[in-house]
């Protein structure tokens, strides 16, 4: 059980984190704060930066020499993630905490990259820093429900996010779509965008729509990286989606072996990767591998059409859906997903709401697959 001390300033650390937010990716969302042995006093306090820059723990030993605390004998560091014990592109945080004279560590939970899993505290007790773990776990984990995702399962985490009226309809029978929710509930959606490691679409959306598919409703220091699941090469060299400042990455998932076409894409910047299934379509459970094994994304932020919406829950591939409901009938039309007609209610996909909140005039719905977060 934690103390009311290490409650307030874990929970000081978690707001940190949440800093991290757009920022940190494909690493962890991690906040941490240091005080006086007795947590009297915070000293120092900081989040993890852009990847290949400072994580929590040195940012706060930063802030702490910055305000003058050259002394951190016996501290307390309050981090929400175990410090990690290798050497990427900085150091390893335990053995920076140990240098500085760090007493105790609060961690809300072990970090389940392979690399550290445990050995971040084993090193701290070797060198006589005690350890406690747990509070904040669950809010830390949920922070990070993509970074678990990609370190146990080898996957992203998928959410599925549509926009519909009340009775269901994501676009009229003529394709119209636009604008069914309000620019609250659009500028919502952006910044779930800005939080994804990643946004996918299909090529059917490209051609229908030609979006951008980047964030420009909040402020983001970092634009997501493209994915466009398109089994016959037919993105557009004049596409909109070139255009976008600040996207460092365009992969393109394809059934096809098509060289010219290939090589065409890549001069515009995309990465063309072949993972056919045997229908002749991109193999979705082999691209999440992919994705998450190969390329790092911990967040995977879905906006497709009903078709491809389908296949990824016929798949049992979404882990999570946003759905933005607006307070309108639109009658028959299309809907968030196309699917098969189902002989019982028991096969439907059971889902729990984690939550309900209002945007603007709609309503914002976050459903969980059940059973979907036990990893």
């Amino acid at each position: 059980m934690a103390t009311s001390s290490e409650q307030q300033h874990t929970t000081k650390a978690l707001e940190l984190a949440t800093q991290a937010l757009f920022l940190s990716n494909p690493n962890p969302r991690v906040g941490c704060v240091i005080t006086s042995p007795d947590g009297q006093v915070v000293l120092g306090q900081g989040f993890t930066q852009q990847a290949g820059g400072p994580h929590a723990e040195v940012m706060a030993l930063r802030d702490a020499a910055a305000r003058g605390n050259n002394s951190l004998q016996g501290a307390t560091a309050y981090v929400t993630l175990e410090p990690c014990s290798h050497q990427g592109r900085t150091g390893p945080c335990c053995d920076a905490l140990i240098g500085a004279g760090i007493g105790k560590v609060v961690a809300s939970l072990a970090d389940p990259n392979p690399l550290v899993a445990g050995q971040g505290f084993a090193r701290l007790r070797a060198a006589g820093v005690e350890v406690v773990v747990g509070p904040g776990a669950t809010e830390s984990r949920e922070l990070n429900i993509g970074f678990f995702s990609r370190m146990v399962r080898g996957t992203p985490w998928v959410r599925m996010k549509t926009a519909a009226s009340l009775d269901g309809t994501t676009a009229l029978a003529n394709g119209q779509s636009q604008w069914i929710t309000s620019p609250a509930a659009r500028a919502d959606g952006h910044a779930w965008r800005a939080r994804a490691c990643a946004v996918l679409t299909g090529i059917g959306t490209v051609l229908d729509d030609d979006p951008q598919l980047d964030v420009r409703d909040v402020a983001t220091p970092r634009q997501p990286h493209l994915v466009i699941v398109d089994s016959q090469l037919q993105t557009p060299l004049q596409a909109r989606l070139w255009s976008v400042p600040g996207r460092s990455t365009c992969l393109i998932y394809t059934a096809v072996r098509d060289e010219a076409k290939k090589a065409a894409l890549e001069s515009r910047g995309a990465t063309v990767i072949h993972l056919p299934n045997a229908q002749g379509k991109v193999d979705l459970g082999a691209m999440l591998q992919d994705l998450g094994r190969q390329r790092a994304i911990n967040e995977l932020h879905v906006e497709a059409g009903h078709k491809l919406n389908g296949s990824f829950l016929r798949e049992g591939l979404v882990d999570e859906l946003l759905l933005y409901q607006a307070p309108r009938l639109l009658g028959p039309g299309l809907g968030m997903a196309q699917t098969a007609p189902l002989q019982s209610l028991a096969d439907g996909t059971a889902l729990d709401y984690i939550s309900v909140d209002r945007i603007g005039p709609d309503l914002r719905i976050v459903a969980r697959v059940q059973g979907r977060d036990r990893f």
